[in-house]
């Protein structure tokens, strides 16, 4: 095979794990063990560039029932999720016994207690970005890996149930959540999802001396589309969500 139709091929396939990825969203609130699962394991091979889990701790913040802790778990990881929503962890025990219910921005963890500091699509739901970012980079040990992934608020999912309708306002969207549902959204608007920018994290990464970047991308799309984090406005709503990998140096 010659070097452009691998090329080609790995291209195709980009594309093909990107629009799997975006379907699966129709079906989180349906089908949650199989929207986290695939999530989960796609978090694994973006992860396996710059990992071996096999014997590495895990604190996964803001990891609710689980799910990735289950897929740091079956790589050979021990995980302890750290979550506030305390029916989401009891409820859930069996599934993953090493829980904790606590906030992030107060880990039960001292410093440099784990390999990795984990956190997938919490981040959009604290009040202060960076201060619970350089909560979870506290926890990591000396070489260790700080991951985390959040939402954009200005993405297509950036009002998560309520999009597309927070493009008009977050209490706007949520009123008409409801009066549609009969129920409030999961996901309040100031209470428990704020507007969470990319150009947070990435200021943040750059704050952080202690700290050496190794991957930055929007999570869903290929990876060609790094390019599109050069550009302010167009970042906050094409990127999706934000994805970063960023090691502790010694």
């Amino acid at each position: 095979m010659s070097h452009s139709t691998e090329s080609t091929a790995v291209v195709r396939d980009d594309w093909r794990r990107s629009v799997k990825l975006f379907k699966s969203f129709l079906t989180e609130q349906t089908d949650p063990e199989g929207f986290y699962g695939l999530i989960a394991d796609d978090t694994l091979e973006l992860m396996r560039p710059h990992v071996d889990l096999r014997g590495k701790t895990v604190a996964d913040f803001g990891g609710g029932a689980g799910f990735y802790s289950d897929a740091f778990t079956r790589a050979g990881a021990t995980s302890l999720v750290i979550d506030l929503d305390h029916q989401e962890v009891l409820s859930h025990g069996v599934r993953h016994p090493l829980s904790v219910v606590a906030r992030a921005e107060e880990a039960p963890l001292r410093d440099g207690a784990v390999d990795i500091g984990f956190s997938s699509n919490m981040l959009e739901h604290v009040r202060d970005l960076p201060a619970v970012a350089d909560q979870i980079a506290r926890v990591v040990k000396p070489g260790g890996l700080v991951v985390l992934s959040y939402t954009a608020w200005y993405g297509p999912w950036g009002g998560h149930e309520t999009s597309p309708w927070h493009y008009l306002g977050g209490a706007r969207a949520a009123r008409r959540y409801e009066r549609k549902n009969g129920h409030p959204p999961k996901n309040v608007f100031g209470e428990s999802m704020f507007a969470a920018k990319v150009s947070e994290g990435l200021e943040w990464a750059r704050s952080r001396d202690d700290l050496e970047l190794l991957d930055e991308r929007p999570r869903y799309l290929p990876p060609a589309s790094r390019h599109l984090l050069r550009v302010p406005g167009v970042r906050e709503v094409l990127t999706w969500n934000l994805w970063q990998v960023l090691r502790k140096k010694e």
